[in-house]
């Protein structure tokens, strides 16, 4: 029994302590390391933290220009369709066969120019029957008018009876009637005669041939015209604008005479410049808009008829203006406003009423006055009273927004 390992060597209080301290040392290792996070965590978003404060707090890098007086045009802007003044379909006004063509396709003509000439034998005939006709009934006239003074002296003498003189005078009325319309018989034979040459009817360019020489071609045939005319120089542009800025065009065309220009839509360069010549008398239901038609010299040929081109309408102009770069407006809850450049390089937030304004300048009537400058870009970090680095060179005073006089719209 000696020589055995003694049962109550590992006591039940023993075990039970040996469990108790390993239980303490895990929980004392779990809250070591709990502890060793949250420093770690709070030591290392405090140091994010400040850089991030640091690096908030540093100069905002940003560009400005100079806010300047200037002469604002003040435009409507449409687009419109090129339309000739007028615009003729020559085509014959007998029927006959198409004697010559006296013209180039594409040629600039007068009006008066001979275009084409149709066969005149008939009409001539015609003519000079009825040239004949009239000095057969002009000699009958003669011959009765003799008769006629006859018969009055006879019978202003009872020599022949009153009523013979009378029926005398009737057949010389008779006869005059006839002249006269042999006169206009001959009247209508010139007439045709004369339609056998073809002429242009206006100044204007004509486009291509209809018809060659040789054809028979009829008046009351419709497809048997010869050429179309096209007056281009002046020349007219349509074009519509919204029933709203009817007023703003009815007073400003009563006071003065209006300017109209046409741009290209690439580049925004003046095609022609012209005058406003008609505003509708109504305005078109179904879209609103009312039409306007304004003409131009066309010196250069520039514009073509059923072109489309964009068309400016020059109202008015401000006259010595504040204007700024549109991309320094910023819109908030409260309205418009600008970032100014203070003399300590700091920015100022300061609202501005904005009059009129494009995509490259702004007209301000109050809030920034000339030579102020104001912030352009770098509005991501800017905050009032941020301490700014003006980069770029733009910020010198007197600097000028680049783009010119543009058009304008009403804000």
């Amino acid at each position: 029994m000696h020589g055995r390992f003694p049962k109550n060597l590992w006591s039940k209080e023993s075990v039970d302590f040996a469990k108790s301290n390993r239980t303490a040392l895990a929980i004392g290792v779990a809250v070591i390391l709990v502890l060793a996070y949250l420093v770690y965590s709070f030591t290392g978003a405090s140091q994010q933290a400040r850089r991030g404060r640091a690096g908030a707090e540093g100069p905002v890098p940003v560009l400005a220009a100079s806010a300047h007086t200037a002469d604002v045009p003040v435009y409507l802007i449409a687009v419109g369709t090129v339309k000739p003044l007028n615009t003729v379909t020559v085509r014959p006004q007998v029927d006959g066969r198409l004697l010559s063509v006296n013209f180039q396709e594409g040629q600039d003509v007068k009006k008066g120019d001979v275009l084409a000439r149709i066969d005149p034998a008939t009409y001539q005939a015609q003519l000079d029957q009825t040239i004949a006709k009239k000095a057969q009934d002009e000699a009958q006239l003669a011959n009765a008018r003799i008769d006629l003074d006859r018969y009055e002296r006879l019978a202003a003498t009872a020599s022949i009876n009153r009523q013979q003189a009378d029926t005398q005078k009737a057949l010389v009325a008779q006869l005059e009637a006839l002249v006269k319309s042999d006169q206009a018989s001959i009247d209508n034979a010139q007439a045709l005669l004369g339609y056998t040459t073809i002429t242009s009817p206006v100044d204007g360019r004509t486009g291509i041939r209809m018809v060659d020489e040789g054809n028979i071609i009829r008046a009351a045939d419709t497809n048997s015209a010869i050429v179309v005319i096209t007056q281009l120089k002046p020349i007219s542009v349509l074009f519509t604008l919204p029933q709203q800025s009817l007023d703003d065009v009815n007073r400003a065309f009563a006071q003065n005479p209006l300017t109209v220009e046409t741009t290209r839509s690439d580049n925004d360069k003046v095609i022609d410049r012209g005058m406003l010549k008609v505003v509708d008398n109504q305005v078109d239901q179904t879209t609103g808009t009312v039409k306007l038609r304004a003409e131009f010299p066309n010196a250069d040929l520039q514009l073509w008829p059923g072109q489309f081109v964009n068309v400016r309408l020059l109202l008015r102009t401000l006259k010595d203006v504040t204007v700024v770069p549109t991309g320094a407006v910023q819109r908030g809850p409260n309205g418009t406003f600008v970032y100014v450049v203070k003399d300590d390089n700091t920015a100022a937030m300061r609202p501005v009423t904005i009059t009129q304004q494009d995509e490259t300048q702004a007209v301000v009537s109050q809030g920034v006055a000339a030579n102020e400058r104001v912030v352009t870009t770098g509005f991501a970090r800017l905050t009032d009273g941020s301490r700014l680095t003006i980069d770029g060179g733009q910020g010198a005073p007197g600097a000028q927004p680049q783009g010119g006089q543009r058009r304008q719209r009403s804000n």
